[in-house]
């Protein structure tokens, strides 16, 4: 296994206990306790674990980037309860954009039934999860590269965006709250988000119930600017009531 499979491999495992201990993690991956305390002082170091005597807890903060690959073994479930509900919404010959969220790679794994779909998205996943599609328009957006997180960002992305009008855009977000409405953790990823949006006639938030009250580093939107809120299971009385009020359409 290699180094950075390896660290994916304890990012996953904090994600999904909270906290791991160095002893269990060179038994299991079969390497030195050093080896393993390297590895959480990189994790460390990027913002994703803080280390602790003996091991490290994962760091819950919405502003910090985990891997594309940790990414899309999150909350699974309820992400799949969403692309379903979305994919509904979508018929042939649609034209469709969608941001790099693993919610959208859900989204388009539902459709890829679907005929004659026209698809812009900055998601390098997405391209390759379709790289063998000879009915769908695929067009990537073209943009920097994002460090671990297979997405295409910058002027370029977003000049190209804006340049186009499509019936349905899917973006997901880091957290929605009531006052701060829809936030992202960088700027970057919130200004594709605002560029994709700002191109489509239906406007989708693909959001699960894990993201609200939760608000990331900038903001995208607020409620009423999205035209569909999409998630996996009933908010509270407060979230459809504030939905309700903005204009805004909830599926849940």
């Amino acid at each position: 296994m290699l180094a950075i499979e390896r660290r994916n491999a304890i990012i996953a495992r904090l994600n999904m206990d909270g906290k791991v201990i160095v002893t269990d993690l060179a038994q299991e991956f079969g390497v030195t306790e050093e080896t393993i305390r390297r590895d959480l002082e990189k994790l460390d170091h990027e913002g994703i674990a803080k280390k602790t005597y003996g091991g490290a807890v994962a760091n819950k903060s919405l502003n910090v980037d985990l891997p594309s690959s940790v990414r899309k073994r999150a909350n699974v479930e309820l992400k799949q309860r969403i692309a379903e509900k979305i994919a509904q919404m979508i018929n042939d010959g649609d034209y469709v954009m969608a941001d790099a969220s693993s919610t959208a790679m859900y989204v388009i794994k539902c459709i890829k039934n679907k005929k004659n779909i026209t698809l812009i998205t900055n998601s390098v996943e997405i391209l390759y999860e379709l790289s063998d599609n000879t009915d769908w328009n695929i067009l990537s957006t073209g943009g920097s590269l994002k460090t671990g997180s297979l997405s295409l960002v910058g002027s370029t992305a977003e000049k190209m965006i804006r340049d186009f009008h499509v019936d349905i855009a899917i973006c997901s977000s880091k957290g929605i709250d009531l006052n701060m409405g829809i936030t992202d953790s960088n700027e970057k990823d919130s200004q594709m988000k605002q560029a994709i949006f700002s191109s489509a006639e239906r406007k989708v938030l693909a959001i699960d119930s894990t993201k609200f009250d939760r608000i990331a580093f900038t903001k995208v939107c607020d409620l009423g600017d999205v035209d569909v809120i999409v998630t996996d299971s009933r908010p509270s009385d407060k979230w459809i009531e504030a939905i309700r009020d903005s204009g805004t359409e909830l599926v849940y």
